[in-house]
């Protein structure tokens, strides 16, 4: 079993903040979407963060070390889950801090690879060791943790069904789909790919694939395309999904999708705020 998690918390939010008020939400939860990570935004009775029901759900699936890659906020995540710099208990799991440095001559976090990076710079032992990577604004189940934890595959992912997401036409169009070879490898990922191309990007059972950022990685393998991962050109950020294509260019068949059918929960605008409570709520 993989009893490593390293969870992104350190992002700037910057959708959440700029997009428009919403009428179903309380005053605190629009002061918390303007001015905190989105993964604090707390809920119910206890007002707890949603970062507590991922972390529910990863003690579920069997991880025992979690690591906290956080930014600026570093003071509100501990008032959370403890101000030791590693090893805080909470609910079964222990939690460890990584703070992503932000490079001079920059505003905000230099991406989800140099996250991961920092991580592995500031927890070494990480780096010849195997672990999950995921968002914590996305609420994954237990059976998809649980999937990339007990994989005998080095390297993964959880390719999930297009059509299981339940979001709006719009949104689903603008993830990327992720192109799987006839044994479930990674082959290429693709953004915004054109309508007269699309059919040619289904899988072996038909479906259209789509990455939802979350990953298994073996340190040893990994570590050097993640540490060496180049900007994006247009984002301006070292990303994650670059580490990856540029690891299975160089090792091909040796990077597993794990089909997967079923809803992310996202928080990226306001707007999925009320969504993600009324899922809570059905759902815990």
């Amino acid at each position: 079993m993989n009893n490593n998690i390293l969870i992104l918390a350190a992002g700037a939010s910057s959708r959440m903040k700029e997009s428009k008020n919403v009428e179903d939400l309380s005053l605190s939860e629009i002061t918390a979407a303007n001015t905190m990570s989105k993964a604090l935004i707390s809920y119910g009775k206890e007002q707890r963060p949603i970062l507590d029901f991922l972390l529910r759900n990863a003690e579920k699936a069997g991880y025992k070390n979690v690591y906290l890659i956080i930014g600026k906020q570093s003071d509100t995540f501990k008032s959370f889950y403890g101000n030791k710099t590693k090893n805080n208990p909470f609910n079964g799991l222990l939690i460890s801090y990584v703070t992503q440095h932000i490079p001079k001559g920059r505003e905000k976090p230099f991406g989800t690879a140099d996250a991961v990076t920092q991580a592995l710079n500031q927890y070494t032992h990480l780096q010849n060791e195997v672990f999950t990577v995921c968002n914590s604004d996305n609420l994954y189940s237990v059976e998809a943790l649980k999937a990339l934890g007990t994989t005998i595959s080095p390297n993964a992912f959880i390719a999930y069904d297009r059509d299981g997401l339940k979001f709006s036409t719009d949104r689903i169009s603008n993830f990327a789909l992720v192109l799987l070879d006839e044994d479930n490898y990674l082959i290429d990922i693709i953004e915004k790919p054109a309508v007269t191309n699309i059919e040619k990007y289904r899988d072996a059972n038909g479906k259209f694939r789509v990455s939802m950022n979350i990953f298994k990685f073996n340190g040893i393998s990994m570590f050097q395309y993640l540490n060496n991962c180049p900007v994006h050109p247009k984002r301006n950020e070292k990303e994650l999904p670059t580490a990856v294509l540029n690891f299975c260019r160089d090792h091909p068949g040796q990077f597993e999708g794990i089909g997967f059918c079923e809803h992310v929960p996202d928080l990226t605008t306001k707007d999925d705020i009320q969504t993600f409570k009324l899922y809570l709520k059905e759902n815990f």
